[in-house]
């Protein structure tokens, strides 16, 4: 194995498209980061196969700032310690569904409950066809594709270069970002079909590449799109930008944790 660089920052998103959350420390477990898109909203006149409203609909969610009423029973779930006692690889159990109770800040300033009607009517605001949104909740992530998403911080530095823009790292929603130490980016692209080991427990099974859609044309301060950026990865990287992962063995990570390649 050989170590190729560190953890730059974790970030969960408790209700998907909506702003993120930047953590000194996640759990990573087989359903990927726990509190990770715990929730989202069902919109009825989505397309199949991608059932809930997302920023390619309705761009103000990303300024829509969720956060946990209990953070502190959110880091990892209640009983990893035990779990981890046994030494079978015991999968540790969610906590109850009010541990996952949270509110939304919405971009006015207000502060909603994330079942509140007052959000859903605000979501709904401005979408064609006048869709009907449900509240959702799932203790498995709701990815669109795989449960961890990974993205190097020398990608954003070469896709700023080609866009001729500057790009924030978080219009990529990435869960895991890593410093490497290859200056190169798009250097991540080595990992698939490999398996990385953070800290001293955690393992990533590297699967597939990240193809992206429009959603990284839009600044996450504010939501304004800036089509250069997918221009740059559909011209000169296929469409693809980061990479995503399954977790082969659970346990905590922390910003600034070692980054291995498994042989």
């Amino acid at each position: 194995m050989s170590r190729i660089g560190t953890v730059d920052s974790l970030w969960r998103y408790p209700v998907k498209s909506m702003c993120g959350e930047e953590l000194n420390e996640a759990f990573a477990g087989f359903a990927g980061f726990y509190g990770d898109r715990v929730f989202a909203f069902h919109n009825s006149k989505a397309r199949p196969g991608l059932p809930y409203l997302t920023a390619r609909d309705q761009r103000r969610m990303l300024l829509y700032r969720p956060r946990f009423r209990q953070p502190e029973k959110m880091i990892r779930p209640p009983n990893l310690a035990e779990a981890e006692k046994l030494g079978t690889g015991a999968t540790p159990l969610y906590g109850p569904a009010e541990d996952f109770l949270l509110d939304v800040e919405t971009p006015d300033g207000k502060r909603l409950a994330v079942d509140d009607p007052k959000l859903i009517q605000q979501l709904r605001s401005g979408l064609e066809g006048d869709p009907e949104l449900t509240l959702v909740r799932s203790e498995r992530a709701l990815t669109d594709c795989r449960p961890v998403s990974v993205f190097a911080l020398q990608t954003a530095s070469t896709l700023a270069e080609e866009s001729g823009l500057p790009v924030d790292k978080r219009r990529f929603r990435a869960n895991l970002y890593l410093d490497l130490t290859s200056a190169a980016g798009f250097a991540e692209d080595n990992f698939v079909g490999r398996s990385l080991r953070i800290g001293e427990k955690v393992t990533l099974a590297i699967l597939q590449r990240d193809s992206r859609c429009m959603i990284i044309t839009l600044d996450p301060e504010t939501g304004e799109k800036t089509p250069a950026v997918l221009k740059a990865v559909a011209q000169n990287h296929d469409g693809f930008a980061g990479i995503y992962a399954a977790v082969l063995r659970e346990g905590m990570i922390c910003r600034g944790d070692a980054v291995e390649l498994l042989d």
